[in-house]
């Protein structure tokens, strides 16, 4: 790869201060960096420690995580669509993930072009550099909706996360709320007829001659959504676990949020203490719900919804979570317990994730607060100080 190195050398000076080309020196350094650790090193004085990855690589690796979850959500895509046609046992595998491919690739263009597009432009406004934050945001609002979304409206979407969820409060690092959670929010609550119901789970219309055209008003029910109407649902548990039941396009099998997990851990990528307390905050009150008759078994919520897919990917966000070590655990177990209370006590919203998500956000510069006030409090004391 040495001769793509060089090739950037040369024309670097191009974009540089005074180079014909320097309208667009993010444009440049946001691909130079993309591809090569960069070389800038920090000037304040005092102690620096430095590893060999910067947040773009973090970000990378968070994409690599989700791969699991995108692959497998193609496929499902297609899965429902031949099932519900009646067709699966005809259908190959590749032509039931080509569908699913097909179907799921224009929500990752949108998203992308959308989203970057509007990062660019910021950047070259305010003369900054490209932010990477959107690397991570751009595959994870495509996969958090249901396929029957709209392209425009996820477009809508997408505009909306960047430009007042992250640009308005100063960029990647700098904002509250986490840009993917903020797009479900803004498409759950402006357009909900196509975030929830029956008819917007299963992809409806054949691609290129692959899947199947299904009838006018076909409706297809989530399990989660059939319990929350007290209805058992079709499923199997083993279906619901693999992920072959209909739902949000990445959020479907736990198997799949599993790997993605595992690569997050070993990686040190997210923190297994903000992950860990969402599925004790969750399964502790799904278990008081259901001793008091109330919702359903307590591992349902496991297996079904975006539940674990919230917990792995976008509660341990590092920018919009606590940063303390005491503050990780409460504001995961706040999380996993407002998501068990909102779908079981609100029967018009069963998914409750994405919502305690957002008022996560909102409480972690608190819960931080209090615990670093509290750290110094006790300090003090035993150096004898009040």
């Amino acid at each position: 790869m040495s001769f793509l190195r060089n090739y950037l050398n040369k024309i670097k000076p191009n974009f540089e201060e005074g180079g014909k080309l320097h309208a667009f020196r993010s444009v440049f350094d946001g691909f130079e960096t993309f591809l090569y650790v960069p070389n800038d090193t920090a000037k304040a004085g005092g102690v620096n420690i430095h590893d060999s990855i910067d947040s773009k690589r973090i970000m990378s690796m968070v994409v690599i995580a989700l791969m699991p979850a995108m692959l497998f959500g193609m496929y499902n895509i297609g899965y429902q669509n031949y099932a519900a046609a009646g067709t699966l046992a005809t259908a190959s595998f590749f032509e039931i993930f080509a569908f699913g491919f097909l179907a799921v690739l224009p929500k990752i263009l949108v998203s992308y072009i959308v989203g970057l597009g509007i990062e660019f432009a910021w950047a070259q406004w305010k003369g900054e550099e490209i932010q990477e934050g959107y690397l991570v945001s751009g595959i994870i609002i495509p996969l958090i909706i249901p396929i029957g979304c709209p392209l425009w409206m996820l477009a809508l979407a997408c505009a909306f996360s960047v430009i007042f969820c992250k640009e308005i409060f100063g960029g990647t690092g700098m904002n509250i709320f986490n840009p993917a959670v903020a797009a479900r929010m803004f498409l759950f609550f402006a357009y909900p007829s196509k975030m929830t119901g029956d008819t917007v789970w299963v992809a409806q219309n054949s691609i290129f001659g692959l899947g199947n055209d299904l009838p006018d008003g076909f409706t297809a029910a989530t399990p989660l959504g059939q319990l929350a109407q007290n209805i058992t649902p079709d499923s199997s548990i083993l279906d619901m676990a693999l992920g072959f039941i209909p739902g949000s396009i990445g959020e479907t099998s736990l198997v799949a949020i599993a790997i993605g997990a595992a690569i997050l851990l070993w990686t040190g990528i997210a923190s297994w203490r903000t992950m860990l307390s969402v599925f004790v905050g969750g399964i502790a009150l799904a278990v008081l719900f259901e001793q008091t008759g109330q919702g359903m078994t307590w591992w349902h919520h496991l297996v079904m919804g975006g539940f674990a897919f919230g917990a792995v990917f976008m509660a341990t966000d590092p920018v919009t979570s606590c940063r303390t070590t005491t503050g990780q655990y409460i504001y995961g177990f706040l999380i996993g317990a407002m998501a068990i209370i909102i779908s079981v006590l609100n029967a018009g919203y069963p998914e409750g994730m994405m919502l305690a998500i957002f008022f996560g956000n909102m409480f972690a510069p608190t819960i931080d607060h209090f615990v670093v006030e509290r750290n110094i409090s006790n300090r003090l004391k035993r150096g004898g100080r009040k």
